[in-house]
This record gives structure tokens, sequence and C-alpha cells, in this order.
């Protein structure tokens, strides 16, 4: 007898015993995909039996994956060093990079898998071939839920792992999402949403760097425009550009951190109409089609991922990898060490992080 051949395409789901990636394991079983289920520990705190009882539930081979010491390393030193350095990071942007789309991949290649899987709210789909392109491209899209769309954090995505990868939620509703998991009776059908960074589970940024880093953490001036000093801040960690409250500033206009200047220790503070800018410059930029702009191109840019995207220029810069973006509009709040990500229309054309 020859040997078995493999009909069936196995996939590696990411589960983290969240209703959206126990429901993407079960819609893709349900399309005859060879599952297994992989939780990855990334924290102290993140062990969860929850991922555990819904692979039982589903019937599907289940793997704990420990990539604490990588997760520490890439993003939480990361984290730790962008507050130091006066930027307001999302490490959730460099764990997709680093962990979900590197380290489990990694791991589905020694599972013998087709494909990685995760829950996230966004579409990938393929182009066809045209001209002298053999093959067709991937393009990422936004998820058809608008409330939940979370291409935002994916523009860091390369063709090769668009290729591998699968998103089954990018077509469907958060709501109908959870009347899913209530059908197949798994019982994280009403666990509540998870908004915080996981692994500051009570958001306070400040006081999490602090404990790692106390050595970096100095009082120093806070200043006007004018160079003027008109109060003390408790260590820049705990400042980010917009912020209004605990600057302790009497002022008969309310004041914001309009910039923070790491070289003098200081908090530069400003009306609000000084918080709006025009043009920005990122780096470490990622085009998902094209790899590297040539000329100009007129996109739709997010600053944030709550940010309503707005019109504007990307022009490439003689730097590697650094683009000018300049806006039809002056824009509020522009954070260096945030994402900006560049749409047209439904598609991720890609982005980088605000120098």
């Amino acid at each position: 007898m020859g040997k078995m051949i493999k009909t069936r395409k196995r996939v590696v789901v990411a589960m983290s015993g969240g209703v959206d990636s126990s429901v993407a394991a079960a819609l893709l079983k349900e399309r005859n995909f060879e599952v297994i289920g992989i939780t990855m520990h990334i924290w102290e705190h993140s062990k969860n039996n929850d991922a555990k009882r819904v692979a039982n539930k589903l019937e599907i081979p289940y793997h704990e994956l420990d990539l604490r010491d990588i997760f520490k390393d890439r993003v939480i030193s990361n984290f730790c060093e962008e507050y130091k350095e006066g930027r307001t990071p999302n490490p959730c942007i460099r764990c997709n990079k680093y962990i979900k789309f590197d380290a489990l991949a990694k791991k589905a290649k020694e599972l013998n898998a087709d494909f990685i899987a995760t829950g996230h709210y966004a579409r990938i789909q393929r182009t066809e071939s045209r001209g002298q392109r053999a093959e067709g491209r991937y393009v990422l899209k936004k998820g058809i839920d608008a409330k939940k769309d979370q291409s935002y954090f994916l523009y860091v995505l390369t063709q090769e792992q668009l290729k591998y990868t699968l998103m089954p939620l990018g077509d469907i509703t958060k709501e109908r999402v959870r009347k899913i998991a209530e059908e197949k009776n798994l019982h994280v059908a009403n666990r509540p949403e998870s908004q915080e960074i996981c692994f500051i589970p009570d958001n306070k940024y400040g006081e999490f760097v602090k404990k790692r880093i106390p050595e970096e953490i100095k009082p120093g001036p806070i200043i006007n425009k004018e160079g003027r000093v008109i109060g003390e801040h408790r260590g820049i960690i705990f400042y980010t550009v917009g912020q209004r409250r605990g600057m302790g500033i009497a002022d008969k206009n309310p004041l914001y951190v309009i910039a923070i200047d790491k070289k003098h220790n200081a908090i530069i503070a400003g009306k609000e109409e000084e918080l709006y800018t025009d043009e920005l410059i990122a780096g470490n930029v990622n085009f998902i089609n094209t790899g590297k702009l040539e000329h100009p191109i007129k996109v739709e840019a997010k600053i944030r991922y709550l940010h309503q995207p707005s019109q504007a220029t990307v022009i490439p810069l003689n730097e590697e990898n650094k683009v000018k973006v300049k806006f039809d509009s002056p824009q509020r709040a522009v954070t260096p060490g945030q994402a900006v990500v560049f749409y047209n229309e439904e598609e991720v054309i890609g982005g980088g992080t605000i120098e």
C-alpha cells in the first residue's frame, strides 16, 4: 500500500478561551478542516482552562505553547522602552507580528498544518493573477462588522503570512458569533469583552512600566510652548499626547499634553487647538500588496484604532521604510509610538509607526 494521502486541510487555531477564537475553531471544524486548538501562554496570568474546555467540547486536539520568554523579549521589553522614550506603543500590533503570526506559525509547521487561524474580525481575499504575475496577491480587508473590525492591528502582515492564514469571523457580526456559540452550547458564549491590554488587567500602564524600570522614572518640569515652567510631572511614562487628566495645573484654559521631550525629561502643555497637526513621519512601514511605495498615493489614514479614517497623501521618503503622511485636514493628538494605518475603502494598504 502507498502512504496515506491527507485529504482534509489541517489548521491550527489560536484559542484564547474567548468567544471569538472558540467560534473560529467551531466554524472551521464545520467546514471540514482538521482543526487543532493551541493556547499560547504569553504572560504569567495567561493560564486559562476555558480554551481547553471548548476544545474538549468540539472534540479537537489541543496543545499549550509556552511563549512567555519571546513575549517578554519582543513585546514587554519594547513596551517599557517606548514609554521610557516618551512614546505610546501599541503592543497588540507587535504581538501579532512576532507571536501570533510568527511563533504560532512555526508551531503549525511542526504539526504539519496547512493554515493558522485566528478570531480576528478582518477578511483575507485572494486577487486573481494579472499579466506577468503567475500567482494572485492577497489583500487584507476590514471585517464586515464595523464596530468590531480589527484590520488596524494587522497591517504588519506579509503576503506569505496572509497566504497561510484564515480569519473565519471576518464575514460575520459579533452578535452572530455569540449566537453560534450559544447554538453549539459553548460555555464562553456570553463571556464579556476584554478591553484592556492582556498583560495589564487594571489598565495602569505607568505603574506597570515603573515596576520594571524604576531607575528610569524621574519627576521633571511641565513647560508651556514658550518654555516657561508651569508645573511638575511625576515621570514621562505617566503621560501621553492629548492627555488632560493628571496635570495638576490651575489655568483658565484646560491644558493638554501636546508633546513629550525625552531629552530634557519635560512635558510640554498647551491648549486644545495646539494638539492639531496636518502631517507626520512614520517608520517601519509595511505595504501589504506592493512591498514598497514608489510614488505618493492618496489614502484614508487612521492614527489610532478608534479613530475615523481621514483623507491623506502618503509620500515615500529617501530613508528606508519611512514615509511622510500629509492630511487634508489637521488631526488631533498625533501620538508617537502609535500606528498609522492606510486604507483604500475596505482594503488595508499598509501602515507604520508614528515617529
